[in-house]
């Protein structure tokens, strides 16, 4: 028996290479990702960035639904640490246009991932944080919870290599000065420094999501200390499928379901490839991989 059920492990595009940073590498084609997901049993997904589904919420939820997939939601960057800038009428119409593309009887929980973007392209630097960019970003933080709820959405904040929380220090600041939820990224916790094993024990009540991801530590300590450009490491094989890396995968599930948690378990290894698979390889095969590692957890 599986420590957590199917019908809670859903899949994100970023997993086949399909990214919002400009050059990311090759873009496979969204039939094709879709039609990969249904083939490995998945029946729910994260939307993707804004160029990988129709801009429709009709053609887009029909889309999904000819694959037998749901949306569950999806990541949102926006620039929240501005004294001079407002975020919350972006959030609140992403959070509208996602709400009208979920089907809420069969995806209840669905999910606002926003990351505290830089304003700038990519995930190689960020600006430091003043007093007045830190006071901004925890009070954009506590409204973007309301523009998400006005749409029947949860908003969670990702901690996110090469955004303004990144660190364990700026997880900290999140978790003692706002009251948003969590999207536990464990591989993008650890390359910032913060264990996530120990946080899924320290403060599950603020985890709202989870994506899962392996990590190779020692590439991860490269890029944390500033050896080797984020983007570089992710094209290198930073991040690994589940099992095939240095996160205790099993301890945070277990950590996670003892406490309580009954959301979304997303399947979201970052990857960048130079070129199409062949037909039947790549991505599916380390999403496979993902997969029966997470439903034998229990054994």
């Amino acid at each position: 028996m599986s420590l957590i059920s199917r019908d809670r492990i859903a899949g994100a595009p970023i997993s086949w290479g399909v990214c919002e940073v400009p050059g990311w590498g090759h873009q496979m084609d969204p039939a094709r990702v879709l039609a990969e997901m249904a083939e490995l049993g998945l029946a729910a997904t994260e939307f993707g960035p804004d160029f990988f589904l129709p801009a429709d919420p009709a053609a887009r939820s029909a889309l999904l639904a000819g694959r037998g997939l749901t949306a569950i939601g999806g990541f949102v960057p926006a620039v929240l640490h501005d004294p001079g800038h407002d975020p919350i009428p972006e959030v609140r119409a992403t959070a509208a246009a996602f709400a009208s593309a979920i089907d809420a009887a069969a995806a209840p929980g669905g999910v606002l991932v926003l990351a505290a973007a830089t304003g700038q392209d990519g995930y190689d630097a960020r600006p430091e944080l003043d007093a007045p960019a830190r006071a901004a970003l925890l009070a954009n933080l506590d409204r973007a919870i309301g523009a998400a709820d006005e749409a029947g959405l949860t908003a969670v904040l990702h901690p996110h290599v090469g955004t303004m929380v990144e660190t364990a220090a700026d997880v900290d600041l999140v978790l003692d000065g706002s009251s948003i939820p969590l999207c536990l990224d464990t591989g993008h916790l650890l390359v910032g420094g913060t264990d996530p094993v120990e946080l899924a024990r320290r403060a599950a009540p603020r985890i709202g999501h989870v994506h899962l991801k392996d990590v190779d530590a020692a590439a991860a300590a490269d890029v944390r200390e500033g050896r080797t450009p984020y983007a570089a490491a992710v094209r290198a094989g930073l991040f690994r499928p589940l099992g095939k890396g240095d996160v205790d995968i099993a301890a945070l599930v277990r950590a996670l379901e003892a406490a309580g948690y009954r959301g979304w378990y997303v399947m979201e290894q970052d990857l960048m490839l130079d070129a199409e698979p062949a037909p039947g390889t790549g991505p599916i095969d380390d999403v496979r991989t993902c997969i029966d590692h997470l439903e034998n957890l229990a054994r």
